[in-house]
């Protein structure tokens, strides 16, 4: 397939995610959502979902850009002339009806556990759609969107499925003439990334500090836990909780009064199920956390658009102040929002992504290097909010949106495990942990995701 001649360079915090899908020490992230269609809605499901496809397309030129040269260190963004949809879209039946009631989807688990361990491939689009349908519902259907970090961030991914269901809520005149297969790419050009976009400015003092660290001297805290030394090959483990509608309720109530906010608890609630299930020779966790840059560009983006811009931010957190109270120590969740209302009111200064144009290969000197070294981190924290069917919820004659579960690979060498967090139409918390197969043991995950399913359910009694 010949690729079209407008072609851009990929950016440099696009590249983190280019160089190491080569690697193989990162493949993908995913956002699946179930949605119910009206009884109105008579057309076969997969002509509502390639109608969709097609809107969604010409909408987001990003879903037709590819990175070519993921090997050297100028990769850039090549269009697709098309996309057959018949070979990005693929559906398979539940084995057992699914509810949005219940407390976890298993199938959608096993699938998630399943795509976040396979690589995308040229000339193919970096983004797939694996549907789940139901015999029992025949207008029930979940849908996973499964993308390559390089094109699309996690902000991205909820932009997406906004933009499907409100698609899907165009469609009540749908005719199988209108549906189409293989899908011309539009003409809108690439949206800016974050370096187009933002000056990316560093303090020399910030600067000077990196690189002291980087290159000279960076002591490591003997207390801090962050699973095994960095290894490959990856495997990724994914294992979901779900916070049913009205606990979810009273949890976001509890951080209201205690003045914080659900990600800074739940950062808080991860720390102290890790502390509970580590040896007390270990006294330290760091958490890295993940945030969208669009409010510093809106002249370039919008809450509505779809690309990567992303930077993080750290939180150190301590077994004594975490484990010495019998009461939930609210006081540390409310310091961990101070910390996030801080990187936030940098608006992009000294963000540890601006530091990527003074490095000059980055897959040898952020990943392979890295091999046999102790990662920096223990674990990450991204929450993308809530996605849910909007002011026509409750009608059941319009297409709705239900269950929300964000999940992602593991990082071969990021933290030591990854919580995704979002919420759907059926007022449900849901909880993605992810890990590398042979850098957490599964016991310890297993005790740490009751632990913290746990600690949600008391502070919410």
């Amino acid at each position: 397939m010949p690729l079209k001649a407008d072609a851009q360079q990929v950016g440099r915090l696009e590249q983190l995610s280019t160089a190491r899908h080569h690697l193989r020490f990162y493949y993908n992230v995913a956002i699946a959502a179930t949605y119910t269609l009206p009884g109105t809605f008579t057309l076969p499901i997969r002509d509502y979902i390639y109608k969709a496809c097609e809107i969604l397309i010409g909408q987001h030129p990003i879903l037709t850009a590819i990175p070519i040269g993921e090997d050297t260190k100028e990769p850039y963004f090549a269009r697709l002339p098309n996309v057959d949809l018949s070979k990005s879209v693929s559906f398979q039946k539940r084995e057992h009806r699914f509810s949005n009631t219940e407390e976890k989807d298993v199938e959608l688990e096993t699938l998630l556990n399943t795509q976040h361990n396979i690589s995308f491939e040229p000339l193919l689009p970096f983004w797939r759609l694996c549907v789940l349908t139901d015999d029992a519902d025949e207008r029930q259907f979940t849908l996973a969107y499964v993308f390559h970090h390089a094109i699309a961030d996690g902000t991205s991914g909820k932009v997406f499925h906004k933009s499907f269901l409100q698609a899907l809520q165009s469609m009540s005149s749908l005719t199988t003439d209108d549906v189409k297969q293989v899908i011309p790419s539009p003409s809108l050009p690439l949206l800016p990334n974050w370096e187009a976009a933002h000056p990316c400015p560093v303090s020399y003092l910030y600067l000077a500090s990196e690189l002291f660290k980087a290159k000279i001297y960076n002591p490591r805290d003997q207390g801090l836990w962050t699973g095994s030394e960095i290894i490959a090959p990856l495997t990724t483990k994914i294992n979901h909780i779900v916070i049913p509608a009205h606990q979810s309720s009273t949890f976001r109530d509890r951080c209201r009064e205690n003045k914080t906010t659900i990600t800074a608890t739940l950062q808080t609630v991860i720390a102290r199920s890790l502390f509970a299930n580590l040896p007390d020779s270990f006294t330290k966790v760091k958490c890295s956390g993940a945030m969208s840059t669009r409010r510093w560009i809106p002249d370039h983006v919008t809450d509505d658009s779809m690309g990567v811009w992303v930077q993080d931010y750290n939180e150190d957190y301590i077994r004594k102040e975490l484990s010495d109270s019998s009461s939930f120590p609210w006081a540390v969740t409310v310091r961990s929002r101070a910390t996030i209302q801080k990187a936030i009111s940098m608006e992009g200064y000294n963000a540890s992504a601006n530091l990527l144009k003074y490095v000059g290969d980055i897959a040898n000197d952020l990943y392979l290097s890295k091999i046999g070294q102790q990662r920096g981190s223990t674990f990450e924290v991204s929450n993308i909010g809530a996605l849910t069917s909007g002011k026509p919820a409750e009608n059941k004659d319009v297409p709705r949106i239900g269950r929300v579960v964000f999940s992602q690979s593991a990082s071969v060498t990021g933290n030591a495990l990854e919580v995704s967090i979002a919420s759907g139409g059926d007022g449900c918390l849901v909880l993605a942990f992810c890990w590398q197969k042979g850098v957490v043991g599964e016991k310890l995950m297993v005790d740490v995701i009751e632990s913290v399913r746990k600690e949600i359910w008391d502070l919410c009694a």
